[in-house]
């Protein structure tokens, strides 16, 4: 029958799955889940109270004011648009998200999309963060219409302790903590006598003091920026000393958090490196496997008028076309012997009773939009691709063979 739109739709609907690579070409190195960050505890500070007779003021310096830097856990919310047809619902981003998704910065300082790659993002602002994204969704083909926001800040933080209601951690957001934010968010001062106490800051080594009483008297002391890695503690004594535990309490925690996130880090990478090395190897040998012709595949078979008559592989995870056959590296034909009317898809008939039936299609490729059935028209495993020669071809080799007959027995006339 010849090659149709309507046969090749026929032809087309014959059940096939295609041989699947193994499960190693598709698996990742990476490694899922978070870090287990051990605790410890540590004995509170305590010191006899004393009674001042008069708290010094000394407030920190102005904090320096900059665009809000993402940082490593802070959580990126990617919104993407919905896609518009079938096609670009199948591809790569446009439908792995609906549109809106999380991503942690993790602690390399990047996030990882899915079809895009990992994205560079800690140390930069939003806007620098949005070109680093869009650069990588260009690069990987996908539409670059997308907006980024901090959906959680976390990597910055600000800690309230002592004379408070419930002491706690404050993150900085895209606009300037104030002091007295700070103080709401612990639930506010817990004091018997506010005479006697002082909010103190640790910034950067250094410890400044400014009384409660001056606190609530002075707009400008409640409105003090606090900046990254602050520590804010309410006391009600003048000694310095229990204010100075409680920080240095955190330094020794924040310090611990460090080292186990390092060895956390360190134990993750050499778990990706093993893993690596065993995709690599299991790639390897089935490549090896491959070459030996040991693992077991589907091929299409062409003969006749083609530059090599030969089987040609139907490839993993997809469907092959006629064209494919027709045209790739190690196949063709001779357009000069071939003839372009006769090419044939030669398939066996399926059911066991009919065993020795065969469905031949016919592509008439002397009309160049044939060629576009070739493209549609699908592979089946034990296919043959016949290419029939020219008759002029078949009277050429007709006479090549007589010829030499001619020649010798001439020879044998001309000898008696």
């Amino acid at each position: 029958m010849p090659l149709t739109a309507e046969t090749v739709l026929a032809a087309n609907r014959s059940s096939y799955v295609p041989k699947q690579l193994p499960e190693a070409f598709f698996a990742s190195a990476g490694t899922s889940g978070g870090f287990n960050m051990p605790s410890t505890a540590i004995e509170p500070a305590f010191l006899p109270e004393t009674r001042p007779g008069r708290l010094e003021t000394r407030v920190p310096p102005e904090a320096v004011r900059d665009a809000y830097r993402i940082g490593i856990e802070d959580k990126l919310l990617l919104a993407t648009p919905s896609a518009a047809t079938s096609v670009e619902q199948l591809s790569g981003l446009l439908a792995a998200e609906n549109r809106r998704q999380g991503y942690t910065v993790q602690d390399d300082g990047a996030i990882s999309i899915p079809d895009v790659g990992r994205v560079v993002v800690a140390g930069k602002t939003l806007e620098e963060a949005e070109n680093s994204v869009f650069n990588k969704l260009v690069e990987a083909g996908i539409n670059p219409a997308f907006s980024l926001e901090i959906a959680e800040f976390n990597s910055q933080r600000v800690t309230v302790g002592g004379a408070v209601q419930n002491a706690t951690v404050v993150p900085l957001t895209l606009t300037p903590l104030r002091l007295n934010q700070a103080i709401n968010a612990a639930g506010g001062f817990d004091l018997a006598d506010q005479d006697y106490a002082s909010v103190r800051i640790y910034r950067d080594g250094t410890l400044y003091q400014i009384p409660v009483t001056e606190y609530f008297k002075k707009g400008e002391l409640q409105n003090v920026v606090l900046q990254n890695g602050d520590s804010v503690f309410v006391d009600t004594e003048f000694e310095l000393d229990k204010a100075s535990e409680y920080f240095a309490q955190q330094i020794q925690l924040n310090t611990f958090r460090q080292t186990a996130r390092k060895n956390a880090l360190d134990e993750l990478e050499l778990e990706v490196d093993l893993r690596r090395s065993e995709l690599e190897e299991q790639r390897e040998n089935f490549s090896d496997r491959l070459a030996v012709d040991a693992v077991e595949r589907d091929y299409a078979y062409l003969v006749g008028e083609v530059f090599k008559q030969a089987r040609y592989p139907l490839p993993f995870e997809r469907r092959a076309t006629l064209a494919d056959a027709l045209y790739s590296e190690s196949s063709g034909f001779h357009s000069r012997t071939g003839n372009p009317r006769q090419i044939y898809i030669l398939r066996g008939n399926e059911n066991p009773n009919e065993f020795s039936g065969v469905t031949a299609w016919n592509l008439d490729a002397t009309n160049a939009a044939n060629f576009i059935l070739a493209t549609r028209m699908e592979l089946r495993p034990n296919d043959v691709i016949f290419i029939a020669e020219q008759p002029i071809t078949k009277w050429n080799r007709v006479l090549t063979q007589l010829a030499p007959n001619l020649v010798t027995s001439s020879v044998a006339s001309a000898v008696n």
